[in-house]
């Protein structure tokens, strides 16, 4: 892959390699201290590999261009926030939880995840452990809509954005590590989180597939899903009116469900702004100025 050839790639591909360079190179900088450095380095450079490989056999046919557009993306983002559960804590293992309560504190008087629990109920806990949940779907749902409908250049502006976001929440969890309420918080808490039938099941899927990493600064489901709900807005005004409550109350459930702190959710949506912002910029720059 020459340097022209670079310059021309999809913004999303582009910014996927260079995110995937850097773990690698991170990896290999801390060699010695990260779990299983060479797993990494094996799962990190099968991705580079594969992503090289859907680039330069693109649109040959409908399975390779999905792929390339939804599958792959979809997969490598789930694969490298897997993979951080190795990374953060031993690179950085100065968790910012006391600074983040410290700060909910000071804002609040309380402590938030405490003081929800005086409107707690069962149904409640349901709905918004379900929207919580939802954060997994909305991209891929946006992603599908804009696909079907062959709005391409949309996809490949909403797919940047995503991934944008997706990544700088990971560079966050690694600059600043923190477990979030539900691990540091619980022993204050006097109730648990008892839901109807919905809630238990999501909280034992969810704590599979996450696990236990320093991911809650900055709430990544709070920026993603406002990044997903402005790409709704601006490219399918139906979706967004079905994506805003989810959304809002899907912010919500970052606190109630104990997974975040609220100055989380403020990060996020900075994050978010941010994302906004300074993509949609770099985006329009990029698509100006080459051969893409």
């Amino acid at each position: 892959m020459n340097k022209n050839s670079i310059r021309n790639l999809r913004p999303a591909d582009a910014l996927n390699l260079a995110f995937l360079f850097f773990l690698t190179l991170i990896t290999a900088v801390f060699y010695r201290r990260v779990a299983n450095p060479i797993l990494l380095i094996m799962l990190y450079s099968g991705l580079l590999f594969f992503q090289a490989l859907l680039i330069k056999i693109r649109n040959q046919n409908r399975l390779v261009n999905l792929t390339h557009d939804l599958l792959f993306p979809t997969a490598c983002i789930i694969l490298v926030f897997d993979s951080l559960e190795r990374i953060v804590h031993y690179i950085n293992p100065g968790d910012i939880d006391p600074l983040l309560i410290r700060l909910d504190y000071l804002l609040f008087g309380g402590h938030p995840t405490v003081m929800l629990e005086g409107v707690m109920t069962p149904l409640l806990t349901d709905i918004l452990q379900t929207a919580y949940s939802s954060y997994y779907f909305l991209p891929i749902t946006l992603g599908i809509v804009l696909k079907a409908k062959g709005n391409d250049k949309a996809f490949d502006r909403s797919l940047f954005l995503i991934m944008l976001c997706f990544y700088l929440s990971y560079l966050g969890y690694m600059l600043m590590p923190a477990l979030g309420p539900r691990f540091t918080m619980d022993h204050l808490q006097s109730r648990a989180l008892e839901g109807l039938f919905m809630a238990a099941p999501l909280q034992e899927f969810l704590n599979r597939l996450e696990g236990v990493k320093r991911d809650a600064f900055p709430s990544g489901h709070t920026a993603v899903t406002l990044t997903v709900v402005y790409l709704a807005w601006r490219f399918e005004k139906k979706l967004f009116a079905v994506f805003l409550p989810v959304a809002l109350a899907l912010i919500v459930s970052t606190v109630y469900c104990r997974y975040h702190y609220v100055v989380d959710v403020i990060a996020g949506i900075a994050l978010a702004l941010f994302t906004i912002g300074a993509g949609e910029k770099y985006y329009g720059y990029r698509i100006k100025n080459t051969d893409y």
